[in-house]
């Protein structure tokens, strides 16, 4: 029985080496951008075995959908020596290629690309856009192998701009797919610029017109990459690529290990919205050092197949979102009136969210994957958003750290912790049990009271404990319950439709409902406007009369005004001789402005 299993044992390990000594390299083409294809070929070479099996990714790493990349795949084919093979699809994203004892295979299809978002990719004769996980197949048990990318660009198109290493014109080299299909691709004519910070090379490849001042931008830009790199006191990168697409309707930001996309308003660059461009920018850098090296076990190496689930993204997004705008003040952007105003904002937006009441920010870390991309009208009072709870969180394990260690530490040196303990030291990724640990032997103590109450649960956090540490009394100035229906309207085709009803209200007891179309209150037509005028005349235990129209069907509804009692941060400095220099080294500016 042992000889038995130790001879399967050595079989298994046999057939994964040769799995492993797999030669992949790949060519791109783009033969007609107005048909939105690319064409891949793969050219797997040192094959031991008589069949392969090949894998299209279901998701993008940085984004927690499963996303189907194979539905956009055509036309499979594979042959070796001119000779073609047979290729059957055995799984959703999987092809089963029977090599015939070939030792190199060439496997070829298409991708259907015409989707411009951060996690997807795109062609049109104005430019290529490459997300890897959406273009690039891999051999399965050999994602580990190292290999070359050939592109070969539409005949109009002049520029390649990618992270990954150059080895001869228009030929890169990657160590494993992690790599290839984490170094986004943009292939056309772009403008590049460079600048210097952190002591790293930084290159943007800026796509499409907009309003902005690339000088402006290099400095501005530079700024953030010098604050973000002071807290974490090293920069892992020689080089870092920042691709920005200016469109009329951007989608945001996506991190990767050497760069990132950006998409945004090609307008965004104005007065009123550029520091929301420059808190995308740093929200995005930030990242490549928390979650691209500090992670959770689950976000490196990646299941490509299949969900990777975590319930640690209240701090990969979350404490991401708290240092995007922190490094804003560090950097200068922000006045500290400025910041107290942007924080004391979002802890106000977190507390009047019915769901933040039901769903501690730890589930909705590891029930990203069904909810966080699929709002629907009642994800309000049921969800809350581990960008914003996990923003204030952090703010909260800050300010209690800079208080315990009278401003000699901050959240700056557990990062530094993480970095130095699970990446630089042995590069893997924690448990949540892990991190907790770490944690506790950082503050030197027990933190479960923190994680207990206000991560996997949804007590109150208790703000006025964390902000007096440092000299800021904050209070709930609230005068007690007011009329409130429970509403959310919007104005759709001159029709006014209620978008969402929330949990425990009036409006929900008395049966209005998500899409009925408002005509009347009290007799009286109303649109968006007159509808809120109305309510506001309205006081508690008021009843009037609302006409709506449902599937086309009127209904008449009388409601009694209800009540709510909302939350309204606020927050005055509170400073004496023992919390005033822990204020200044909290929102302490670390950059020249």
């Amino acid at each position: 029985m042992m000889r038995r299993k130790l001879t399967i044992l050595l079989f298994t390990v046999l057939c994964l080496s040769n799995t492993y000594a797999l030669t992949v390299n790949y060519e791109l083409s783009m033969e007609n951008p107005n048909a939105h294809y690319f064409q891949v070929k793969m050219i797997v070479s040192d094959i031991e075995n008589n069949t392969i099996d090949i894998k299209m990714p279901v998701w993008a790493p940085g984004s927690y959908l499963v996303r189907e990349f194979a539905k956009s795949v055509n036309r499979v084919k594979a042959n070796a020596n001119g000779v073609e093979l047979g290729v059957k699809k055995t799984r959703k994203n999987t092809w089963h290629i029977n090599s015939n004892g070939a030792k190199e295979v060439t496997i070829e299809y298409e991708v259907y690309a015409f989707e411009l978002s951060v996690r997807t990719s795109f062609l049109d004769d104005s430019h290529g856009y490459v997300n890897g996980t959406s273009v690039f197949m891999y051999v399965d048990g050999a994602k580990n192998t190292s290999g070359k990318l050939k592109i070969k660009p539409y005949k109009s198109f002049k520029k390649i701009s990618t992270s990954l290493t150059k080895k001869g014109k228009n030929t890169f080299v990657y160590v494993n797919y992690d790599e290839l299909v984490d170094s986004p691709i943009e292939i056309g004519n772009h403008k590049e610029y460079t600048f210097e910070a952190g002591g790293v090379k930084h290159t943007i490849a800026m796509y499409g017109k907009g309003n902005y001042e690339i000088e402006r931008l290099k400095k501005d830009m530079a700024k953030i990459v010098e604050a973000e790199t002071d807290v974490f006191k090293e920069n892992p990168n020689e080089e870092y690529l920042f691709i920005i697409h200016n469109l009329t309707v951007g989608s945001g930001g996506l991190e990767h290990k050497k760069s990132t996309t950006l998409q945004v308003d090609r307008w965004t660059y104005d007065e009123d919205n550029y520091l929301a461009f420059i808190s995308l920018v740093a929200h995005e850098y930030f990242h490549l050092w928390n979650v691209k090296r500090i992670r959770p076990k689950a976000l490196g190496p990646f299941d490509y197949d299949n969900e990777n689930y975590t319930d640690l993204l209240w701090v990969m997004e979350g404490f991401t979102s708290y240092y995007d705008e922190l490094i804003l003040r560090r950097a200068g952007f922000y006045s500290k009136e400025d910041y107290m105003n942007r924080i004391i904002g979002t802890i106000n937006y977190v507390e009047n969210q019915p769901g933040n009441k039901v769903q501690p920010v730890a589930h909705s870390s590891y029930d990203a994957w069904i909810k966080a991309y699929r709002h629907n009208e009642n994800s309000i009072n049921t969800t809350i958003s581990y960008y914003s709870k996990g923003q204030i969180l952090a703010c909260m394990l800050d300010l209690y750290i800079i208080q315990k260690t009278n401003a000699k530490k901050s959240l700056d040196d557990f990062m530094q912790k993480l970095y130095a303990d699970f990446y630089k030291k042995k590069d893997v990724g924690f448990t949540p049990e892990e991190f907790t640990q770490s944690l506790n032997k950082f503050l030197g103590e027990d933190i479960n009271w923190f994680m207990d109450n206000y991560v996997y649960d949804t007590k109150t956090i208790d703000y006025e404990k964390f902000f007096k540490g440092v000299g800021v009394k904050i209070v709930n100035t609230t005068k007690g319950p007011e009329p409130y229906l429970g509403v959310r309207t919007s104005m759709h085709d001159g029709k006014l439709i209620i978008d969402n009803v929330l949990a425990g209200s009036s409006a929900e007891k008395y049966g209005l409902s998500v899409k009925d179309e408002i005509i009347s209150v009290d007799g009286f037509r109303v649109n968006s406007d007159r509808f809120n005028y109305y309510m506001a005349t309205k006081n508690i235990n008021d009843e009037f009369e609302i006409v709506v129209s449902r599937d086309e069907i009127i209904k008449t509804y009388k409601i009694k005004m209800g009540e709510r009692e909302p939350v309204r941060y606020k927050y005055a400095l509170n400073l004496n001789s023992s919390t005033r220099h822990l204020y200044k080294y909290w929102l302490r500016v670390t950059v020249d402005k």
